[in-house]
């Protein structure tokens, strides 16, 4: 690895942890266990802390070890109305904008997705999925909007991980995209507007429905820790004081 990319593979390696599940909402990223299992020392992995970190991905906690970020159900609710409506806006830009090169990468990106559907995993799939949506934002050449479509995707990648892995289907991953690829070549905004539209029409839903399923996991696996150090710190006691 290059020395001044290696933060940035950390986060990637650290990102795909936390979409499998390996890193769990409410769980610790203990520095000296991370750092050790990446074979790398402990500063660049704080900087790659921090980086998923504003993605949001991460929380920050003084004099703490960092967790992965438990998002309230009014956060994911905010940040998918801002996601649909730059996802749609984009599309909607990228009509006019948009080169035919453009246009026949996206279409690319689409192929590939076909051709890998019934092989890649989970985790690779879906970041096929995502780039067709990034650069989707980029064709719109409307850098501030790309910018947003980039923090926000960041904010819900793994929620919509999850999602995605519950509705993965043939028609989902490949026909719709398809279709947005089809307006856009046809260089109509309603109609591309509206295959965005159908595309992402349950994601709202389909992230709520995770994300609250995360919730309430994290929260119970929060008091089973609880309890158990409770138990601990009385037995501890309880020797203690046959000890005296």
């Amino acid at each position: 690895m290059a020395d001044q990319t290696l933060p940035a593979q950390i986060a990637d390696q650290l990102r795909r942890d936390i979409l499998r599940g390996v890193l769990r909402p409410g769980m610790s990223i203990k520095e000296r266990d991370n750092a050790d299992k990446l074979g790398v020392s402990r500063t660049p992995l704080r900087e790659a802390i921090r980086i998923l970190a504003t993605e949001g991905l991460v929380e920050l906690r003084p004099a703490r070890s960092p967790i992965v970020s438990i998002p309230s159900v009014k956060q994911i609710e905010d940040e998918v109305e801002v996601l649909l409506a730059v996802e749609k806006m984009s599309g909607e830009l990228a009509c006019v904008r948009a080169s035919d090169a453009e246009i026949d990468a996206l279409a690319a990106i689409v192929d590939v997705m076909a051709d890998k559907f019934d092989t890649a995993d989970a985790v690779e799939m879906f970041e096929i999925d995502m780039s067709f949506h990034s650069s989707l934002a980029r064709a719109s050449h409307n850098e501030p909007l790309a910018e947003i479509h980039g923090t926000f995707l960041s904010r819900l990648w793994r929620s919509r991980f999850l999602s995605a892995i519950q509705r993965r289907n043939r028609e989902r991953v490949v026909d719709h995209h398809g279709q947005i690829v089809a307006a856009l070549r046809a260089r109509d905004a309603a109609a591309t507007r509206d295959a965005i539209g159908v595309h992402l029409d349950r994601l709202a839903k389909d992230i709520i429905f995770v994300i609250t399923q995360e919730i309430e996991q994290a929260t119970a696996d929060a008091d089973r820790k609880e309890d158990h150090e409770t138990a601990t710190l009385r037995t501890s006691r309880l020797g203690k004081d046959r000890d005296s």
